[in-house]
């Protein structure tokens, strides 16, 4: 029985929202839907809604589409984020909304299959109105019409959950693929080999990966998402199995296999079995640092080599951050730079080669001051130069790299 009579916004689109939003609808509740190219602004959808459930590809999607609804959203409302975009992103939700918004993580687990039938899993933070939560009649019966809802913590513990669970289920997955390409090369039957592993604790995974899905449930390139989402400097201190996977499933996105279903990386795998070791570049473009342009990638892996672009202080809309200011500028420049490293199992330790262009020499001191934050060893080979100008006015400073990656480390 619907006993939340409030209005619910629902922002969201693709594979998991349309199913989603269309559970609310059969379910009673009175939703009005959000998704791109219909004509409808993000903010008039919201107007008058007392959830506000977002369900978007990525960190930078969320940001752009709440920071749209921002104007519509009424006092007192709670905004539901349903995505995957792990605890930062969540902490950078709380600052842009407003402080009598409330806002809830509850991202979820199972794919196209249980949204539609409203068998996921919702890992919800931040449901009892603490800190930054919201406590909203009606919200846990809402969202049980997605399926079971269970409760982790404080606002971001289900984000946190969230990275957590899928750090565990795609390596497993990417390592299902590896051991049917050396079987393959062994002379061992897959399907032998899938039936003895049928057997095993990774029974469920070994059947999934028998034959890769032709429906995509669960899209490699979310899949890659959700590892570079869940590269952390904890990790970056020893070889992780988890990097090992992330590498893995950025060379087959790059190979143009992003929108397919998870379950071809093992095709992927089968296919470089006897190709010798990969030289070509792997170009790297983490989802949560702003987008490039489109005429460059962030980063480029050859094997234990990283290049990393010119890093300029940019936001999600491609506005200047700090202008005016060079240490303001400097600390974006260098946290995006830590998080490119961290991706690829790298510190600032592993710095071959830094080059930063300045566009006031004058400024130097400042600069030098956040680089002395992040370079605390002993420094990289490095050119400081002076420039007339970078490519978009306001801009103060831009800093690229080279570095050498620990061997193994993936």
């Amino acid at each position: 029985m619907t006993t939340f009579l409030g209005q619910i916004a629902f922002l969201g689109q693709g594979r998991m929202g349309v199913p989603m939003a269309r559970r609310l609808e059969q379910a009673g509740y009175k939703v009005t839907t959000w998704r791109r190219g219909t004509g409808v602004s993000a903010a008039e959808a919201v107007d008058g809604a007392e959830l506000v459930i977002t369900m978007l590809s990525d960190p930078a999607a969320v940001r752009e589409v709440l920071t749209a609804a921002l104007p519509g959203l009424r006092g007192g409302a709670t905004v539901v984020e349903m995505s995957t975009i792990g605890p930062e992103a969540v902490r950078e939700l709380r600052a842009l909304l407003p402080a009598e918004v409330g806002l809830v993580d509850a991202p979820v687990v199972g794919s196209v299959g249980p949204a539609t039938d409203g068998t996921l899993t919702v890992l919800a933070g931040g449901l009892d109105g603490g800190p930054g939560g919201g406590d909203v009649p009606g919200c846990r019966e809402v969202l049980s019409v997605f399926g079971s809802v269970r409760e982790v913590g404080p606002l971001g513990s289900g984000a946190a959950m969230k990275i957590a669970v899928m750090s565990a289920l795609v390596p497993a997955q990417v390592l299902l693929a590896e051991t049917f390409a050396y079987g393959e090369a062994h002379g061992v039957d897959r399907g032998a080999l899938i039936d003895v592993l049928s057997a095993t604790p990774l029974g469920a995974l070994a059947e999934r990966l028998r034959v890769p899905s032709a429906e995509t449930r669960y899209s490699l390139a979310h899949a890659a998402k959700d590892l570079e989402l869940g590269a952390w400097e904890g990790a970056s201190m020893a070889p992780s199995m988890i990097g090992a996977a992330r590498a893995r499933l950025q060379e087959a996105r790059a190979a143009g296999l992003g929108e397919r279903d998870l379950t071809a990386v093992a095709e992927h795998v089968a296919e470089r079995v006897g190709a010798g070791p990969a030289h070509r570049a792997v170009p790297l473009n983490l989802s949560t640092i702003p987008a490039t342009n489109g005429f460059y990638s962030h980063a480029v892996r050859v094997g234990d080599m990283l290049y990393v672009s010119g890093q300029a202080a940019f936001d999600e809309q491609g506005n200047i951050v700090g202008e005016g200011s060079m240490t303001a500028q400097a600390e974006h420049v260098f946290q995006v730079i830590a998080r490119i490293l961290a991706d690829q199992g790298a510190t600032f330790d592993d710095v071959a080669f830094m080059r930063t262009y300045l566009t006031d020499m004058d400024m130097r001191v400042e600069y030098g001051q956040v680089r002395r934050k992040y370079i605390t060893g002993t420094p990289p080979a490095s050119t400081t130069v002076e420039v007339s100008k970078l490519f978009m006015p306001g801009l103060l400073l831009e800093v690229d790299l080279i570095v050498a990656l620990r061997p193994g480390v993936r």
